[in-house]
């Protein structure tokens, strides 16, 4: 939808945009049936999707500040720094993002641009906020996804990065402000992150009828938990799972 919105914006006229823009839509809507069909609140309900979206982002983000301040730089930190950029700017088609989130986003775009180079030379990069650097970078234009150049993410671009070691507390004054990363911070997450609404509670008793239970429901938990497995998230799992039992000991 983001695409689409910057699409419009750009050239909404011409009949080649046209016809790319309105097939673009066509194929949203189906989608956005289908999911919604499905029961996947984050694509039926605006406010769930925001929601969801912004807690990829700010994780992504925090997982690449976290490598970084452990002085681990490779490409998927650069990778993870200039994706959560990217998705910074697909949340404004929510609206205007918080100035926390607009300082978060300068601060990818620069972190990504500054650890690609420095592989790129062979130099190791400083690791952490490098506080006047930035500083200088936001007066003078923070380097946009543009100047990384070429494409540093070709090697295995779906590949989750490894597990980090845990992040330091960061001073008060430290950039960007103001959220120390988690403690144990996780691979970006993906559909790991993803938690079915609480079912109702289950009923009792050794008579009940199994055709109360929606198997449906219980299905995608199951699923749930499998994808959030494959990238460790064992809390996920644990809340998709438990979830599914309960609804499966009303029988």
């Amino acid at each position: 939808m983001y695409a689409v919105q910057k699409g419009i914006k750009l050239d909404s006229k011409s009949p080649e945009a046209k016809k790319f823009l309105f097939g673009l839509m066509d194929s949203l809507e189906n989608v956005k049936k289908d999911l919604t069909a499905q029961g996947d609140e984050s694509v039926a309900n605006d406010i769930v999707g925001q929601a969801h979206l912004e807690n990829v982002t700010v994780n992504l983000f925090s997982w690449a500040d976290s490598n970084d301040r452990n002085a681990i730089f490779n490409k998927n930190v650069v990778k993870a720094f200039y994706s959560s950029s990217l998705l910074y700017d697909v949340l404004t088609q929510f609206g205007e993002i918080s100035e926390e989130c607009a300082m978060q986003q300068r601060y990818a775009k620069w972190k990504a641009t500054e650890i690609h180079k420095c592989l790129q030379r062979g130099e190791t990069p400083i690791s952490g906020p490098a506080g006047s650097e930035f500083e200088d970078a936001e007066f003078g234009g923070v380097a946009g996804p543009s100047n990384i150049g070429g494409d540093p993410f070709s090697n295995n671009p779906q590949q989750p990065p490894q597990q980090p070691t845990p992040a330091p507390r960061r001073p008060a004054n430290d950039l960007p402000p103001q959220q120390p990363p988690p403690q144990q911070p996780q691979p970006p997450p993906m559909a790991s992150n993803y938690v079915a609404p609480q079912p109702p509670p289950p009923t009792t008793g050794a008579n009940a009828d199994t055709s109360d239970i929606d198997f449906d429901q219980c299905s995608k938990l199951c699923k749930y938990a499998m994808s959030a497995l494959q990238y460790e998230d064992v809390d996920a799992a644990v809340k998709n799972l438990t979830q599914a039992l309960s609804m499966l000991k009303k029988r």
